[in-house]
Order: structure tokens, then sequence, then C-alpha cells
């Protein structure tokens, strides 16, 4: 029989495994609701970067596809960016829901955010919330509206078994080339 040894090294800490991700469902916009697929893009992180909004407004309205960009920036700031420039283009009281493949913006605005606030914009562990200028922006932009709802895509996907998610592929081309843009 093998006997450990006591080690002085300090003892692993394990990790609390993550739950799953509930599986992905296309989305359907109610009666009444503008979807606003959004993504951002950045060529290095930092570095120039693209954003880009796709409105599609109710009852089959054309889409109108925003987008801009940044000569340094990161990714997590133009995917907030994109969420907030697609919201800003909204009459106020709209009812939206805005689809992203962005878990952090997602965790951000639906999970983390009441907890932000409550310790002063600090993170779990004590330190300052990352981009907090676009996350306050952007939930003084929720506020304007009557409702807005998320809803997660897995992003980069692309053929016909993933054509209801076309426009998360589009965003993600805007986005790019609005990087593209940025940097010249």
């Amino acid at each position: 029989m093998t006997r450990r040894m006591p080690s002085s090294a300090p003892p692993h800490r394990r990790r609390r495994p993550k739950a799953p991700r509930a599986p992905e469902a296309p989305v359907e916009a109610l009666l009444g609701e503008t979807l606003i697929w959004t993504d951002g893009a950045c060529s290095g992180n930092p570095g120039p970067g693209g954003w880009a909004a796709i409105v599609c407004g109710p009852a089959g309205a054309e889409p109108a596809e925003l987008s801009g960009g940044d000569e340094h920036t990161t990714n997590n700031r133009m995917e907030y960016t994109a969420a907030l420039e697609g919201l800003r283009s909204l009459h106020a009281g709209s009812t939206v829901c805005i689809v992203t493949d962005s878990t952090l913006l997602l965790d951000s605005m639906t999970k983390w955010i009441h907890g932000w606030k409550k310790k002063g914009w600090k993170t779990a562990s004590g330190s300052p919330v990352k981009n907090q200028d676009l996350v306050e922006a952007l939930d003084a932009e929720i506020g304007r509206h009557a409702a807005v709802r998320w809803h997660w895509v897995k992003g980069h996907e692309t053929g016909t078994e993933h054509a209801h998610k076309a426009l998360n592929d589009r965003a993600d081309k805007l986005a790019v080339a609005a990087a593209r843009a940025a940097a010249t």
C-alpha cells in the first residue's frame, strides 16, 4: 500500500464546475418586438475594433444595418457598443430582444449587473468592473424601453442547419469590416 506524504504546499482549490448552458434555441420575435442582432470584433485585443447591430423591426420591416469602429479598443467594448447603439436607434418605449453570441455581454446584463451596483461597481473579488462606462450607458438605455430581453446564440456557425442565425453571421461580417476600416 502506498501512502502519500503530507505536503507543505497549500491545498488545491477546487473550482466549482460551470453549469451547462441551456441548448441553443432559435430566436422568435414576440408580437410587436424588435430583434437586434449584435456583434463586436477586434484585430488584436486591444487594437482596432468594430461593432455591428442589425435592427429587425416588428412585422417584417426591412432590417437596418448599423456599424462603427474605434482605432484602439477591445472586443468586449465593441460587444457592449453594438447592443448600446442598436438600442439607441429605437424610439423610447420599444419592446426589444437583443440577440448576442457574447456570453460576457449576456451575463453582464442579466446576472452580474445587480451585484455590481450593490457593491459600488466592484466585482465579487473587489476589483473595479471593466467597461463600467458602457455597462452603465447600456443599463440606462435599457431603462428607456418598455421591455428588453436577451437571447444567446452560438456564433460563427454557417450553413443550412444554422440558417436561423444568418443575421449573427452578417453582424460578424459587418463588425469585422468596421474593425478593418478603423485600422486605416
